[in-house]
């Protein structure tokens, strides 16, 4: 399985570079709208919307949202900020249903209401934030790139650091086989990670602490993404949110971490003057 994690991730690393550093930002939040949309329908699934009609109307719903916050915000994408500081307020809020597992988790109705607004105020406001840091004037492509690796490169930490190390668990109840020293490879990772790309990107030796500090709020919200996701999995009883990606899952499983860490991002970025 680790093989074909590997392999898998071989494939996809560098078509996501290329698009990233060589489209334009208009065909890139298309193409980033596609995707996160497929995890919107992952999540809909773990949210126990069974009914594909159903599931089609909400993804049709949320891709006029998107579509309405582009539309509507006009220079300087005042809607698409506003959308990222929403993300991140949920984010922070989303630490309180980690801390009480069990809410929203009897499969009727009033749990599907919550999940559901859940899935749209993680997905839309990433995907805001996407589109304003890759469209941000002269590396907002570099900038992006440096976010995805951060969460790329503490991914691969935790699990190895995990595999090799792990005795701590993190969280037993929601992510078993998510250990303490798996989150402190994948900090190191990340932040060794995000100052190489980082000074790449056009970061400063003087901004360089204000670097390591946004690398290691965005590693842990990345985390926060992938507990989240794995609540929804537990609820219902799901090993993977899907069977796409060979050795990872589903995009769900891929862009958990995504989904958390780039509204913190791109609000840290501008707070500390990156």
């Amino acid at each position: 399985m680790t093989k074909t994690r590997v392999l898998a991730a071989l494939l996809m690393a560098p078509l996501a570079i290329l698009a990233i550093l060589f489209l334009p930002t208009p065909w890139m939040a298309a193409l980033a709208a596609i995707l996160f949309l497929l995890g919107l329908w992952e999540w809909l699934k773990l949210a126990e919307i069974d009914d594909t009609l159903q599931r089609t109307v909400l993804l049709v719903l949320n891709l006029l949202l998107m579509v309405l916050l582009l539309w509507a915000s006009g220079r300087p994408l005042v809607l698409l900020q506003i959308a990222a500081l929403v993300g991140v307020g949920w984010w922070v809020v989303s630490l309180l249903w980690l801390r009480f597992y069990n809410f929203a988790s009897d499969h009727d109705t009033h749990a599907r209401v919550f999940k559901l607004a859940a899935g749209t105020l993680a997905t839309l406001p990433a995907w805001c934030a996407l589109v304003l840091i890759h469209s941000d004037q002269p590396y907002g492509h570099r900038w992006l790139l440096t976010a995805l690796m951060i969460v790329w490169a503490a991914d691969s930490g935790a699990y190895f650091a995990g595999r090799q190390f792990g005795r701590m668990k993190l969280a037993p109840r929601i992510s078993p086989n998510k250990t303490v020293e798996g989150l402190a490879g994948g900090l190191l990772a990340g932040i060794v990670v995000g100052l190489v790309m980082g000074w790449y990107a056009g970061a400063t030796v003087v901004q360089l602490p204000a670097l390591m500090l946004l690398c290691a709020v965005t590693v842990l919200f990345s985390v926060v993404g992938d507990l989240f996701e794995s609540l929804l999995k537990r609820h219902v009883g799901a090993k993977d949110s899907g069977t796409l990606i060979p050795g990872h899952g589903g995009i769900l499983d891929r862009i958990d971490g995504v989904l958390a860490a780039l509204p913190v991002f791109l609000i840290g970025k501008e707070m500390l003057g990156l």
